[in-house]
């Protein structure tokens, strides 16, 4: 057995003293199902199906219908057990605790064959006594219940009235009454992901040992004071005191490169104890802020805190302090009802860019660093700053913060409740507030967590009356959701992290929805806070479609995965758009419909005579459409920042659903499962891009806006050209005056009615021409070059089939793709097949002949792999 042992050791003049010590329990554990019939190994963090699969006694549980396959996992009774030897004398110490931080979710648990406690929630952190039952060797079980059928019970039980909703819609294949079970919520399914309500031991778990006093936890708030201009760290330290006097020492606080260090006097009474610290850092110190990505630096500093306690105890923690300021700036705006919804970083606007964070995969053991770092390099590469952690998966995990501080990613955390209403009873309450309370522990000292909100969707469900409740039976419901998310959890927050703001829900009309009695008659107003938007049905390509909102939090398209991603988990009898698993593995009603629809408005459905080239085709087409969409819809959103028309705008934040993936699926995702970039990604690192023209039609006039995130201004001008279709070369381009584009602004720079673009520019119709333009300063490029379709590309003239050639070349660990075309050409889409890595650009317009690309592959590869697994495909290929 490999010993996973920590042993603590503080010196006190020749000797030394025993502080604490850490046994881990993780590795091999038993397994073996409700009636006995199956025994086997399993790893602990992990869970049921990932043991199964380890063994081989299940396939891929992402592989074809195996999330229907494998229901039978969830809706048994599973048993974790262990045997172990303690490597240390058990009567040397005071005190002897078991600690689970993650167990998932409905267990009971036995030390020793005695009962001694009981788990409810996969999203608190358990700790009980066993120092009257350890011995020196040891048995511990989990007796897991399913939460499948845990839920049903407490639903069943719930008999005052109905807590809806009772199950996901039937497209969704999920299981019921997931409201009932404090487990992550997209597990029993969603309409981008399948149904795995996992059993396990998620997290890790230890026997912590100890005498004296035991530090449980240090978390700590920089603060800064407005009046004295200065910076002060608020720190927290929570004991566990089990000598029976008190215990007394000094505390020394330090962070060497700010050149502060304090020292504290304290004395711990016997029992639980919380120390509080207020540290002061000179005003004449200069302390660099952190900021989010595309703003500054995340500047970050080591501080250590240093107990020094009677009897020669020592206990040193470490960490990295950041300081940042962050407001939510709910206030009147000139010419429009209603109110500001923007943040301000260290007292600057910053627009919100980004998107909606989703587990990244149903069995949490195999999201390794690995992923969790190519996903977050991912959003930065695509020139986001947010992310939302969305209230229907997880609390993530400490790395997934530590690197969105690491990397500039502000992050919108929700509270776990999504898309349902939930009971209220003392049990279930009680639950939530110790998982609340443990949540905002762990997360609190994160810089890049800019804000806490209650729930998904959960206003917006009871006031729009998702569930036809009766309307007098609404008073109750309404008083349930005031009493959860208002009087526990806001409650939680308030005491626990004054550091920043909080919302119920998203969306919600914030002060407005506090106004109207913590529930708004309108939670998706343009006028208050955030909306969530979705319309499959009008033409994404008309942007007067998008509400004109102070923040959208929530909108996107649907498209397929792509073909390489596909084919992992699929069959050859699989692949077409019409087959059983097309029809399986979308999880939204009427999605695969929806797409061909939208992709049918602007462009010609492939009709190849190979079914497997039109399902290829197919894919391709919904990535188009999917990035083009969302690129349309983005762009409004960016171009309305500055401005208020018709009363509406001031638009601060575009975060769209969805980042990524959980499985192989159509989905609302930029990222496939795995990290591989879709069309939209690509387009993405263009429409998030720091400075921006954005060119949109009005009543037959064409505009160009100029969108800066920036902080300074700079003297730019801005070239416009016009090609046509058929033609390489442009038949006309103007470029403008120099001309200042100001910081944290959108400005109209270029207006010109259609009918003069196309006269000036010679023999040109909507159908036979296309707009580009960009941002430029003494011949260096400043923006991407944008485009504008004046015509839908199933009517363009001279468009035609483009024979494009690369050439592959090696410069260290990069590719290079030197690309040439015989003529202009839409969407041009490089695939490497299952390589891993990304393009410096994909999905693009190719006006002119040649064209340099970059590939950064993510793992070692050759040229002739990559020469092997290339292939290019552009609209004009599948007409």
């Amino acid at each position: 057995m490999r010993l996973h042992l920590i042993l603590l050791l503080a010196l006190c003049g020749t000797g030394t003293t025993a502080a604490a010590l850490s046994y881990s329990l993780r590795g091999n554990w038993s397994i073996c199902n409700g009636n006995g019939s199956l025994e086997l190994p399993g790893a602990v963090p992990g869970c049921v199906h990932s043991a199964l699969f380890q063994q081989g006694l299940i396939q891929d549980s992402y592989y074809r219908f195996n999330d229907l396959n494998y229901r039978w996992i969830s809706l048994d009774n599973w048993t974790y057990s262990k045997e172990f030897k303690f490597p240390f004398e058990i009567s040397k110490w005071q005190k002897v605790n078991l600690i689970l931080e993650g167990v998932d979710t409905i267990s009971k648990i036995l030390f020793n064959e005695v009962t001694i406690g009981e788990t409810d929630n996969m999203f608190n952190r358990y700790s009980f006594d066993i120092t009257n039952v350890v011995r020196d060797v040891n048995s511990i079980e989990l007796r897991f219940q399913s939460a499948v059928l845990y839920a049903a019970q407490q639903s069943k039980a719930h008999t005052r009235y109905p807590v809806p909703p009772d199950c996901p819609p039937l497209v969704q294949k999920g299981e019921c009454h997931v409201n009932f079970v404090r487990k992550e919520q997209c597990s029993f399914s969603w309409d981008w992901g399948p149904s795995f309500p996992t059993q396990g031991i998620w997290k890790d778990v230890r026997i912590e040992a100890y005498n004296i006093c035991h530090l449980n936890y240090f978390t700590f708030s920089p603060i800064y004071d407005k009046s004295a201009q200065e910076w002060n760290l608020e720190i927290e330290a929570t004991f566990d005191v089990v000598s029976s006097k008190p215990v007394g020492g000094q505390v020394i606080v330090a962070i060497p490169k700010l050149q502060t260090q304090q020292m504290y006097n304290i004395e711990l009474q016997p029992g639980k104890r919380i120390v509080e610290l207020f540290l002061n850092i000179s005003k004449n110190i200069t302390v660099e802020t952190w900021w989010p990505h595309g703003h500054g630096n995340q500047t970050g500093y080591n501080m250590t805190i240093l107990f020094e306690l009677d009897g020669g105890l020592n206990i040193e923690k470490s960490a990295k302090v950041y300081f940042r300021t962050v407001e939510l700036i709910e206030e009147p705006i000139k010419g429009s009802p209603g109110l500001s919804f923007y943040f301000k970083i260290n007292g600057f606007p910053i627009f919100l860019k980004g998107s909606n964070w989703i587990p990244a995969d149903s069995f949490q053991d195999r999201v390794t660093s690995e992923l969790l770092r190519l996903l977050l390099q991912s959003v930065v590469d695509a020139n986001m700053n947010t992310l939302r952690v969305w209230g229907g998966g997880i609390y993530e995990q400490d790395e997934f913060y530590e690197l969105c501080d690491e990397l500039g990613i502000m992050v919108w955390q929700d509270f776990m409740f999504a898309c349902a209403l939930y009971p209220t009873d003392q049990g279930f309450l009680d639950s939530v507030r110790a998982e609340v309370a443990y949540q905002i522990k762990r997360l609190k000292s994160h810089p890049s967590i800019i804000i806490w909100s209650g729930n998904n969707e959960n206003e917006e469900a009871l006031m729009v009356n998702w569930y036809h409740i009766s309307f007098t039976d609404r008073p109750i419901y309404i008083k349930d959701y005031v009493t959860l998310y208002v009087k526990n959890i806001r409650e939680l927050v308030l005491a626990g992290d004054k550091s920043r703001p909080f919302i119920t829900s998203s969306p919600t009309n914030g002060a407005e929805t506090v106004a109207e009695g913590w529930v708004s008659q309108n939670p998706n107003s343009n006028y208050f806070g955030d909306v969530h938007f979705y319309d499959y049905i009008s033409d994404c390509w008309n942007w007067k479609v998008f509400p004109k909102a102070r923040f959208a939090s929530e909108y996107g398209y649907q498209s397929w995965p792509s073909f390489s991603t596909l084919e992992k988990v699929s069959s050859t009898e699989d692949w077409s758009f019409s087959s059983k698993f097309s029809l399986h593995r979308q999880h939204h009603e009427g999605g695969n419909k929806q797409m061909l629809y939208q992709a049918g408005l602007h462009f010609k459905l492939p009709k190849s005579t190979d079914p497997l080239r039109t399902f290829k085709d197919t894919i391709y087409l919904t990535q188009v459409m999917q990035a083009q969409c969302v690129k349309t819809e983005t762009e409004f959103y960016r171009r309305s920042r500055s401005e208020i028309v018709d009363q509406q705008g001031h638009t601060m934040g575009a975060l769209y659903w969805q980042l990524n993936d959980i499985w192989q699926a159509p989905s609302w995702a930029s990222l496939e499962y795995g990290g591989k970039w879709k069309m939209l990604h690509y387009f993405a690192q263009n429409f998030f891009a720091p400075l921006l023209p954005v060119g949109f039609e009005n009543e037959n006039t064409f505009y160009i806006y100029g969108v800066s995130d920036l902080h300074s201004d700079y003297s730019m001008t801005l070239t416009v050209r016009v090609h046509t279709w058929n033609s390489l070369e442009p038949v006309c381009s103007c470029v403008t005056e120099h001309f200042v584009m100001k910081g944290g602004e959108a400005v109209r720079l270029y207006e010109e009615p259609v009918s003069e673009l196309l006269r000036r520019c010679g023999n040109c119709t909507r159908e036979s021409c296309v707009v580009s333009f960009y941002l430029s300063a003494d011949h260096e490029l400043l923006s991407p070059t944008n485009y504008h379709f004046l015509s839908s590309l199933k009517e363009a003239v001279g468009l035609c089939k483009a024979q494009i050639t690369a050439i592959i070349s090696q410069q260290g660990d990069i590719f290079v793709f030197d690309l040439e075309t015989s003529a202009v050409t839409p969407f041009v889409w490089l695939d490497v097949g299952s390589i891993p890595g990304r393009f410096s650009d994909n999905g693009f317009l190719m006006t002119e002949k040649t064209r340099t690309i970059l590939f950064y592959p993510w793992e070692p590869t050759s040229k002739s792999e990559l020469e092997q697994s290339f292939h290019v495909t552009s609209l004009t290929d599948i007409y």
